[in-house]
């Protein structure tokens, strides 16, 4: 909880440092009654942490907290907040993939795309999420934190529906900009919300379940395509088939993010769900995280840690060729189905098996990465699977459309290390403004790689895209042989007796997870 208050830089006096940190180190009692209001006694509302709110005032208190009252909290965090997680970030990858359903539904020829147009609005919506990404990180520090993603998730709701009302090109790529805009929160707001709430020990495999929802989404959202399409081709309708899909969603998307803003809690001091006894126990049970509940005072000695941190630079690149085969596929994968032999319709439907893949996989590498403290390695392997996957696309006759719509499920198992690397930016780098940074500077190279990637497949490589495909499988190479074994060696040997997740000396708290490569 070292970070909770910025001793680096008070201005007052050592003595009233000292004593703010009496205030948060020691033990606390606490029975089933009701608290008082909670009040700022030695904290600097300039730069104190938002625990040290819950914490004033109970002096000489002590949190009895048995292992059995810890699991019936965990419980309910559990039960509170991972499903509205989980729902809005599977609505997170559909609406981005609802584009790849729309391009074999007659969009193209609605919006009359010629050459590299679709590769465009593919990207596109990465440039929108690159330009917004560390403006909105900012913003995820300063504005109280389920608001801000309540805005964002409705906005991004509202800016897919008016993908139906695009009738060229031009307004088209307008739209997919503004949707990626405001989609650039979601993901470090979630890995934000998971440092809050949870133990190091618990975030790898919390991270891996509210990701895997984009495996849900996959399957969701190719089982409404298909019925869309099959729907109106029997009865008609008065607007396209790709337009409804977008609607559909898109309302969806508004009402579920309405939803999240009454239900989700800024952080403990304001959840609803929570007794006020409750509340100071889910924030001491994540003390030895030592990143707090929220800071809204940006400290520039953290960003300078970020950005001359190695460690740093090694997520960035490793997000950057990571996620070229991501923003292909994830944009073209209903016409890569059509290229194995099969109909638009069945590559709807087909399509959703690969989401079951993507979610058995990150669950699983989750769950084990934090029972065994090898997140990373484990992870490994859905690398491996993959490229095994990607592979069989590119070796199978075009004749074998079974075997190479095999190797596309397959395939899906990539994203377990870019999930294993966003819980360790959850759980292992301590600081807001550090978290932050490193959070915004992993996510605008993922926006590169998807920039990147929808433009490898190239119109005059159709249908059979073999030369993307070959891209794929060097890029998940290099992912694999190359950046994750410097990442393991990085985290798991560091050079130097300094922890790099929180400028610590090692030896003062040898706990599991508490180095960035355990964890």
């Amino acid at each position: 909880m070292e970070d909770l208050i910025d001793e680096k830089h008070q201005s007052t006096d050592s003595d009233d440092i000292k004593k703010k940190s009496q205030d948060l180190e020691r033990n606390i009692t606490l029975g089933e009654g009701e608290l008082h209001d909670p009040v700022f006694k030695h904290a600097d509302p300039n730069d104190g942490d938002e625990a040290l709110k819950a914490f004033a005032g109970h002096d000489g208190e002590v949190i009895v907290m048995t292992p059995e009252m810890e699991k019936k909290l965990l419980r309910k965090i559990d039960w509170n907040l991972m499903p509205m997680l989980c729902v809005v970030y599977g609505l997170n990858y559909l609406d981005k993939t609802t584009l790849s359903y729309a391009s074999i539904m007659g969009m193209k020829s609605s919006l009359n795309l010629k050459g590299d147009n679709y590769q465009w609005l593919g990207s596109m919506f990465y440039i929108g999420y690159l330009v917004w990404e560390y403006p909105t990180n900012r913003l995820l520090q300063r504005l109280p934190l389920a608001k801000w993603s309540s805005f964002n998730i409705i906005a991004w709701g509202a800016t897919l529906c008016c993908m139906a009302a695009t009738s060229t090109f031009a307004s088209a790529i307008a739209v997919r900009f503004f949707l990626g805009l405001f989609e650039a929160a979601v993901t470090p707001g979630f890995t934000l919300f998971t440092s809050q709430w949870y133990t190091r020990e618990e975030q790898g495999l919390r991270t891996g379940i509210w990701f895997s929802f984009n495996g849900f989404a996959q399957i969701f959202g190719g089982l409404i395509a298909y019925g869309i399409s099959v729907g109106v081709k029997k009865s008609g309708a008065a607007i396209s088939s790709w337009k409804i899909v977008f609607l559909a969603i898109g309302l969806l998307t508004i009402a579920i993010g309405c939803i999240f803003l009454y239900f989700m809690p800024d952080n403990q001091l304001n959840a609803k769900f929570l007794k006020p006894h409750e509340r100071l126990m889910a924030i001491e049970r994540i003390r030895n995280n030592q990143q707090g509940v929220g800071n809204k005072h940006f400290k520039m000695y953290q960003l300078k840690e970020a950005l001359t941190d190695p460690v740093t630079w090694a997520f960035v690149f490793y997000a950057l060729v990571a996620d070229i085969p991501n923003g292909g596929i994830s944009n073209f994968f209903s016409q890569l189905i059509v290229s194995f032999g099969y109909t638009p319709d069945e590559s709807l439907l087909y399509g959703t098996p690969g989401g079951a893949v993507e979610v058995v996989a990150l669950i699983i590498c989750g769950y084990l990465g934090d029972k065994y403290g090898q997140r990373l390695l484990i992870s490994i392997s859905g690398l491996l699977i993959a490229m095994l996957g990607m592979i069989l696309i590119v070796a199978l006759p075009l004749s074998n459309n079974t075997g190479r719509l095999a190797g596309y499920y397959l395939a899906q198992a990539s994203p377990t290390p870019f999930t294993a690397l966003l819980s360790m930016i959850s759980s292992n780098i301590a600081g807001y403004t550090k978290k932050t940074t490193v959070a915004a500077l992993y996510l605008v190279a993922y926006c590169v790689g998807n920039i990147i990637g929808p433009q490898v497949f190239r119109p005059e490589d159709a249908p059979r895209y073999k030369p993307a495909e070959i891209t794929i499988i060097i890029a998940v190479s290099i992912s694999h042989n190359g950046v994750c074994n410097i990442l393991k060696y990085m985290t798991e040997d560091p050079p130097s007796n300094k922890d790099r997740t929180t400028g610590t000396q090692k030896g003062r708290k040898e706990k599991k997870h508490q180095e960035i490569g355990r964890g």
